[in-house]
C-alpha cells in the first residue's frame, strides 16, 4: 500500500437486517446476520449467527474446510474438543478454531449460565482446505488495543495503525470490535480488493453516510483488483449511548463452495470423503471426560 496514493472513499452496497430464528434446542434465542449461501456477495465470509446458547448446547460435532470464530457477548461458554483442548471464554473473549482436515468439537453455557455469542464462519481457499486443525483463545486482555479520542479498537486480527491482532490465519483477515462515543467520527484504512462488512452490536451508526441500526450489517464489496487504499467512514450521532461494532474485512477467495451441514469444501465429491473420513474416525475422538470440573 504506497503512502502517496490518496486514499478511495468507499461506500455501503447494503444493509440487511439479522433475521430472528427464537428458541431452539441448542439456544434460548437464535438470529441469522450473515445467511448462507449468497456467498457472491459475502465471499469470505460463509454464515454468521448470533445465539443464546443453553446448557444443553451444540453437543459434539465434526467440522472441516473452514474456520470458526466466536464472539461472547455476556456469560460463560465452555467448549471442548478432540485435540483435547477445553476451557471456559467470558466476556469479550475469542475463540478462533481451524477446522482445517477435521476437528470434532462441542460449545455449551458453563455452570448452567447462558452464553451470548456471535460466532462466524470464514471460507478457506482449496490449497488450505486440509490445513492441520488449530484451536486458538483471544482472551480480552491479549487483544490489541488501538484508541482515538472517543474510539476504542480491539484488534483480533490482521493490523490496524500501530496495532496487530494475535489470530493467526490461514487466510488474511482484518478483523475488529470497535467501541465509539457519541459524536465521534473514525475512518478504517482498508485495502480496496477486501469486502468489508459492519455489524452494529449496539448503537447506531452512520457507515459511508448511511444510518445502520444495532441487528443490522453493512456491506462494502471490493472497489478494486489491484488493491490500493480505501477508507470506510463510521460517525456516532447525538446521545448517552456508545456504539459497539464488528468491522471484518478478507479479500474475496473467488472459488466454488459447496457445504453440507457442518462441512465446507469445494465440490460434492470432496464433501462426501469429508462424511467417510468424519465416520471412520479420522478426526479424532470424543475426550473421555466431557465437562470441565465442577467448579473450574
Amino acid at each position: 500500500m504506497a503512502s502517496h496514493s490518496t486514499p478511495v472513499t468507499r461506500g455501503v452496497d447494503r444493509i440487511i437486517d439479522k433475521v430472528r430464528i427464537g428458541r431452539t434446542a441448542h439456544s434460548d434465542d437464535s438470529a441469522l446476520i450473515i445467511a448462507p449461501g449468497n456467498n457472491a456477495w459475502t465471499d469470505p465470509f460463509l454464515v454468521m449467527g448470533e445465539e443464546l446458547v443453553n446448557e444443553p448446547g451444540f453437543d459434539w460435532h465434526p467440522h472441516r474446510g473452514l474456520e470458526t470464530v466466536t464472539l461472547i457477548l455476556d456469560g460463560a461458554l465452555e467448549h471442548g474438543d478432540s485435540l483435547g483442548n477445553a476451557g471456559v471464554l467470558g466476556p469479550g473473549d475469542i475463540q478462533w478454531m481451524t477446522a482445517g482436515r477435521g476437528i470434532i468439537h462441542r460449545e455449551v453455557a458453563a455452570r448452567s449460565e447462558r452464553a451470548h455469542i456471535i460466532q462466524m464462519w470464514i471460507n478457506l481457499p482449496a490449497d488450505r482446505k486440509l490445513a492441520p486443525t488449530r484451536y486458538q483463545d483471544l482472551r480480552a486482555g491479549m487483544q490489541a488495543v488501538h484508541t482515538e479520542p472517543g474510539v476504542l479498537i480491539q484488534v483480533v486480527s490482521g493490523e490496524t495503525a500501530s496495532a496487530r491482532g494475535p489470530a493467526i490465519n490461514h487466510w488474511p483477515i482484518l478483523g475488529m470490535l470497535i467501541t465509539l462515543d457519541p459524536r465521534t467520527e473514525y475512518r478504517q484504512v482498508l485495502d480496496g480488493d477486501q469486502r468489508a462488512f459492519a455489524y452494529v452490536i449496539s448503537g447506531r451508526l452512520a457507515v459511508a453516510g448511511r444510518t445502520v441500526d444495532a441487528g443490522q450489517i453493512a456491506w462494502s464489496d471490493p472497489v478494486s483488483r489491484q488493491g490500493g487504499p480505501t477508507t470506510l467512514a463510521l460517525a456516532t450521532g447525538d446521545g448517552d449511548e456508545q456504539t459497539r461494532v464488528m468491522l471484518y474485512a478478507g479479500r474475496p477467495i473467488g472459488e466454488s463452495v459447496v457445504a453440507s451441514g457442518p462441512f465446507v469444501m469445494n465440490t460434492r465429491a470432496e464433501i462426501a470423503q469429508a462424511y467417510r473420513d468424519f465416520h471412520s474416525g479420522r478426526f479424532g475422538s470424543i475426550p473421555r471426560n466431557t465437562r470441565l470440573p465442577a467448579g473450574a
